[in-house]
């Protein structure tokens, strides 16, 4: 007999395009909230707070919160889970269209992974953002903290201003609907003091893009066609990589060396 087939639900829909996937276990949110540690002057914006249950912990370690819904459904829920909580600003609107506040605060949330490349843009070019807190799938919070000696374009790029570290996992059983993948939480810092002057930030870059253009597969082949050969190889020998390194395999730290002996 074949099985039965289901209408899916205008909710069921909305789930999908909003890529909501509810954190259900309370180890999982005492752990994000100890990887954001909020204190009790801290301004957090909570991105995708669903129904609350992230909320109500941050609530309880930090200053003020502003929580983003956009979701009707999951908004009402939240309304009703932080109805007491006098700290706590709720917004249904989209975050991805707000405004960074002018005063230094800080992000947290259980983001909905099809907008994680979005929310992580808002984040770098927020002026006063001090550190973001993300839950994301665990292969993009491994690709932008250099898991297994990898790392990508974007880390690197912006590295002088900022640390990117994976601060834990979740599993994927955390959550109700049960998402495919597990979890990772991407700790994203801005530096108290930056690892290069601002001013040589666009030097820096360009070099970083230049190096992962791919003219030629590996880093050496690529810069050498900006520099002169002899000076790149002295680079490369200088931080200790071979002139057939992919640029992937550079560390952060390499590269604004390279920067400083290229310049």
């Amino acid at each position: 007999m074949a099985p039965r087939r289901t209408r899916a639900t205008e909710r069921d829909r909305s789930r999908r395009v909003l890529s909501q996937n509810f954190l259900a276990d309370p180890a999982a949110v005492a752990r994000i909230v100890a990887a954001a540690r909020p204190a009790p002057g801290d301004l957090l914006l909570e991105v995708g707070a669903g129904r609350g249950r992230l909320t109500r912990a941050l609530a309880a370690r930090c200053g003020r919160l502003v929580a983003y819904e956009i979701d009707p459904v999951a908004a009402a829920d939240l309304a009703v889970t932080c109805a007491d909580l006098p700290g706590v600003t709720l917004r249904r609107a989209d975050f991805l269209a707000a405004d960074p506040p002018a005063e230094p605060f800080a992000v947290v949330g259980n983001i909905p992974w099809s907008l994680t490349a979005a929310v992580v843009r808002w984040c770098l070019a927020a002026d006063r953002l001090r550190s973001a807190t993300l839950l994301t799938q665990l292969e993009y919070a491994r690709k932008r903290t250099g898991h297994a000696g990898r790392w990508s374009r974007l880390t690197v790029l912006t590295w002088p201003g900022y640390a990117w570290r994976l601060a834990g996992t979740v599993p994927r059983t955390a959550f109700r609907p049960v998402p495919r993948v597990d979890a990772g939480i991407l700790r994203l810092d801005r530096r108290a003091e930056p690892l290069l002057p601002p001013g040589e930030w666009p030097a820096y870059r360009r070099l970083v893009e230049v190096g992962f253009g791919g003219v030629g597969g590996g880093v050496a082949a690529s810069l050498s066609r900006h520099r002169p050969r002899a000076r790149v190889d002295a680079a490369l020998r200088a931080v200790r990589l071979d002139r057939d390194a992919l640029p992937s395999e550079v560390w952060p730290e390499q590269w604004i060396t390279l920067h400083r002996l290229l310049r």
